[in-house]
């Protein structure tokens, strides 16, 4: 049987290509953000800013700990699309089974620590009183659900790396309805609060989670993945190797942009539950700005790696051109819509009576702008930087961006300036170009030219 679902990018429009991977994992992404918004939306109009306040800081603390899933599965879907490129495509059942095996272990491992140290994190986190018990209550089933959520990454980046981007938004879709009615369910009739919301998302991830692993056994000779069981438990340890020289700098990188997010959201959280409950929706309306860029990202990535291992330089500058000129048009179209009407955006996750949450929007529009070209901006050098599997430059990017600046241009603007949580979120806006920085100087020095080792 052929693979008839393994996308080779070495050949054919760049454009086109790249329209047709990215459009599914864009859709992908948004239905994530929408049905984080649902929790937020649901739980707002029923419990006010307190019910919106829990969400936000439970959500920022379940965030959190996906950190490593999302480092290794990103630097898992490069691999997977290196020895594609490379004509190696023998090699990839058996790295799927060591990933696998080795994340979900990672999972079980993180979920334990965390619900023990639940109460020591929420404290960190200055959770306002008002807030407390349904941050707890929705950050506790998030951790008890963490291996869903693991899983759903590997399995998504298994398809990605393959190049399909199709299956993976077609079972994100599933999650996406299930959770808007487990929402409504849980929230607005069975009065399960905030812990109803953290519900709902972990049975959507679950299904998710099980519908695209059934699919991946039932086609795994159209994947070309010949895989033992025994493969899950008894790790290659060469290749495990590869996953962990990439993808720890990518799981740090992860990593430290939710500390920094944390440490800045501990201090908003100081200022009141009013500006706690808007850092909650000021979160949502940001990760708008990430739906191209993180589509982009990823479907660069695996672009740039296929590119990169068959030796096609050109191809690469290509695609780089190409996401530029998407991320860039569309950071403009969003700019322009949170100026014209800030309010009616901002108003989408809470009611009339909580005016003191809509009247710090004004002045976070120039900052959500900032964050609109940010994201832009590095989604053109983080496809060269992961795609190219050098873990130098992603462990550089982890540090300056994740800690050094994120961290410290907050404090610089929010204390250092007496701009109170305004001087947070800008500092926080800033770092986002960090990684745009990097990969330009990166992509000048031709290094990323330079095809990294492969392991048997």
């Amino acid at each position: 049987m052929s693979n008839v679902l393994v996308k080779d990018f070495t050949q054919g429009n760049v454009s086109k290509q790249l329209a047709a991977f990215a459009w599914p994992l864009f859709l992908s992404n948004l239905l994530q953000v929408v049905y984080n918004m649902v929790d937020m939306a649901v739980v707002g109009n029923v419990l006010g800013k307190a019910g919106i306040s829990a969400v936000a800081v439970g959500g920022d603390v379940s965030n959190f700990l996906t950190f490593v899933a999302m480092g290794f599965a990103n630097a898992g879907q490069v691999i997977i699309a290196r020895y594609i490129g490379a004509k190696e495509n023998e090699k990839i059942g058996r790295f799927v089974g060591s990933m696998s095996g080795f994340l979900i272990v990672c999972a079980l491992v993180i979920s334990i620590v965390a619900i023990f140290f639940q109460d020591i994190i929420l404290s960190l986190m200055n959770t306002p009183s008002e807030a407390y018990a349904g941050a707890a209550s929705y950050s506790a089933i998030c951790m008890a659900g963490l291996v869903f959520i693991y899983g759903y990454n590997v399995v998504s980046a298994i398809l990605r790396g393959m190049g399909d981007s199709k299956r993976p938004f077609i079972f994100i879709s599933i999650a996406a309805v299930l959770n808007l009615v487990l929402d409504i369910i849980f929230v607005a009739f069975l009065h399960m609060g905030a812990g109803g919301a953290a519900l709902a998302t972990v049975i959507s991830q679950a299904v998710s989670f099980i519908s695209c692993t059934v699919f991946i056994i039932k086609n795994r000779r159209k994947y070309n993945l010949v895989i033992k069981k025994s493969d899950f438990v008894k790790w290659d340890t060469a290749m495990l190797s590869d996953l962990l020289k990439l993808g720890i700098p990518m799981a740090i990188k992860s990593a430290s942009i939710q500390v920094s997010k944390l440490f800045v959201n501990s201090w908003i959280n100081s200022y009141g539950v009013a500006v706690s409950a808007f850092a909650g929706i000021a979160s949502k309306v940001a990760s708008v700005a990430n739906l191209i860029s993180m589509a982009m990202n990823t479907a660069g990535s695996t672009m740039v790696s296929q590119n990169i291992a068959a030796e096609k330089y050109d191809r690469v500058v290509n695609i780089m051109k190409q996401i530029a000129v998407i991320t860039l048009v569309i950071a403009i179209i969003l700019s322009a819509v949170i100026c014209l009407f800030p309010e009616e955006v901002f108003g989408l996750f809470t009611t009339e009576n909580d005016r003191d949450v809509l009247d710090i929007a004004a002045g976070y529009v120039p900052i959500a702008i900032l964050l609109f070209f940010g994201a832009a901006m590095r989604a053109i050098m983080n496809a060269l930087i992961n795609g190219s599997g050098n873990y130098k430059i992603n462990f550089a990017t982890a540090i300056l961006d994740g800690i050094v600046l994120r961290i410290g241009l907050s404090v610089l603007f929010g204390v250092g300036f007496g701009m109170k949580h305004y001087g947070f979120w800008l500092g926080d806006a800033l770092a986002g170009f960090t990684p745009f920085w990097i990969g330009l100087v990166f992509y000048c020095s031709g290094k990323w030219k330079k095809r990294p080792d492969m392991k048997n």
